[in-house]
């Protein structure tokens, strides 16, 4: 038998959960409320924050104690809540873990809307009026939930997913979540579902603009491959890959990659194991990795720290 090492890539097994809006399926995470197990290989059945605590930097890269992010997708029949989450700066005070995150856009329905920031001019009193009347959607500014295109929500932003959404999102490792507003609707006990209005109000950051959508932005083309910047900050990095044939793509030991195949099929290699990845499906690659390989037409987004 083959001696494991932490050069392959790992494929997992997602974490579905269902909610009155639709469901979210947690397809790369370490976190207490869900914690993805290996699916194949070598290191098959264990826990990704088993692989943390056992590897560590062979795993993240240096910079990392714990694995920084939470990745998911998101398949929404109806409106999410309107919510925000904490910050780096406010999460202390809020009392949770913070997230920032980012959504790009898989596909939508009808006129499929997503809900980004306030309106210019709202202030705390005008949007407990609006809390207060049920009116709260008239201070949110509205966006097209455009397929192909990504939406930044950094901590503190006031937000909203609408229904007939399906988007990848990428996040830091947290489940912090304010509820400010349901759209007056029931939860599944016939009850109005709870509210974190005053913790909320200490997360929201009023100097935060309403976002825009942005596409992915061409920045460099190499042999059977094309590449895209999707976004950035100082949590994590996203770029788009248009694969058509056979890549190489070099690791300095400094990040992990995860890959989530948007569209099309492709195989990766590393280590001397090779997995195919389906639309829709996601792999983690180790820091320790030389590198890898990818074959197929497919387009693929890649995440890194």
């Amino acid at each position: 038998m083959r001696t494991p090492t932490l050069s392959t890539p790992f494929l997992f097994s997602r974490v579905r959960k269902d909610y009155i809006w639709g469901t979210e399926s947690w397809d790369i995470a370490a976190h207490p409320d869900g914690d993805t197990l290996v699916s194949q290989g070598p290191f098959a059945g264990r826990a990704l924050s088993s692989l943390v605590s056992a590897f560590g930097a062979a795993l993240l890269g240096p910079s990392a104690t714990r694995f920084p992010l939470l990745f998911k997708r998101i398949d929404a029949f109806e409106k999410l809540s309107v919510q925000v989450h904490p910050s780096n700066a406010t999460a202390a005070q809020a009392g949770g873990e913070p997230k920032t995150e980012m959504w790009h856009m898989l596909g939508g329905t009808g006129n499929a809307t997503l809900y980004a920031g306030l309106l210019p001019g709202t202030t705390p009193d005008t949007l407990r009026a609006a809390l207060d009347n049920g009116t709260a959607e008239q201070c949110l500014a509205e966006l097209p939930a455009t397929p192909g295109q990504s939406l930044f929500i950094p901590g503190g932003l006031v937000h909203a997913i609408g229904g007939g959404c399906h988007l990848y999102e990428v996040q830091q490792n947290s489940n912090t979540t304010y509820r400010l507003y349901d759209w007056n609707r029931t939860g599944a006990d016939g009850n109005p579902r709870p509210l974190h209005i005053e913790a909320a109000f200490r997360a929201i950051d009023w100097t935060l603009p309403p976002p825009r959508l942005t596409a992915p932005t061409p920045t460099r083309t190499t042999p059977n491959a094309a590449w895209s910047d999707v976004g950035s900050c100082d949590d994590f990095n996203i770029r788009k890959l248009a694969l058509c044939g056979h890549a190489a793509i070099p690791l300095d030991g400094t990040t992990f990659h995860v890959l989530f195949a948007e569209a099309g099929h492709a195989t990766v290699e590393a280590g001397g194991e090779s997995y195919p990845l389906a639309t829709g499906a996601s792999c983690l690659i180790p820091a320790a990795a030389a590198g890898y390989t990818l074959t197929g037409n497919a387009t693929l987004l890649i995440t890194t720290r």
